[in-house]
């Protein structure tokens, strides 16, 4: 079952960001329909998180999307390599979002080894959010996607994970945040072999 609009629009990031965990990311780009089940996500606030791109009202060219409401695709490119999927949360004008760090790999894992130059799926297949994303054909090009739509969506297919089976830990690669760097906004399926590194 598709996820509604209305499990996005809620205030709470980074319990959304948990319940993601379990839920399968899909994209149907070109004919071919390639999804994964989400193992790994980081939470971020638009207010008072100073690792967050929009935080206190930062609006640029490329946060603008986060102030829309929630169920938006936000994709930035980093190092002007890695196309980065985040998951646009909380009500207009209030930007929050979830990047996608890990997928277990489920359909069309015949394409994302294409898509990765690779010949059999190691975990570097899709952990780790740049992997995923070019895994999954995201690109900025899809920066604006409606998660409802037709496109890229994300899916309930009735996977439950316990709360005893979800680890919480600092997000990656957020130093310069200072004090907001520590917050436990990281969020990965225990033991599960297709988180990013560094593993928890």
């Amino acid at each position: 079952m598709k996820l509604p609009k209305s499990f996005y629009t809620r205030a709470d990031v980074a319990e959304i960001a948990k319940e993601l965990l379990g839920k399968y990311l899909v994209t149907q780009i070109n004919g071919g329909l390639t999804a994964g089940m989400i193992v790994e996500t980081e939470a971020y606030c638009g207010r008072d998180d100073k690792a967050c791109h929009a935080n206190n009202g930062r609006r640029t060219k490329r946060t603008e999307i986060m102030f829309r409401e929630g169920g938006k695709a936000y994709v930035y490119l980093c190092y002007g390599i890695h196309h980065l999927f985040n998951v646009v949360t909380n009500v207009d004008g209030l930007a929050d979002a979830i990047l996608i760090r890990g997928l277990e790999p489920v359909d069309g894992i015949k394409q994302m080894l294409e898509r990765r130059k690779m010949k059999t799926p190691k975990m570097n297949l899709s952990a780790g959010p740049g992997a995923l994303s070019k895994a999954l054909g995201i690109t900025t090009d899809l920066y604006g996607q409606d998660l409802t739509g037709q496109t890229i969506w994300i899916e309930d297919r009735g996977v439950e994970i316990e709360t005893n089976n979800i680890i919480s830990d600092k997000r990656v690669g957020v130093d310069y945040a200072g004090e907001d760097a520590l917050k436990p906004w990281r969020f990965v399926i225990k033991d599960s072999r297709w988180m990013s590194k560094p593993r928890i």
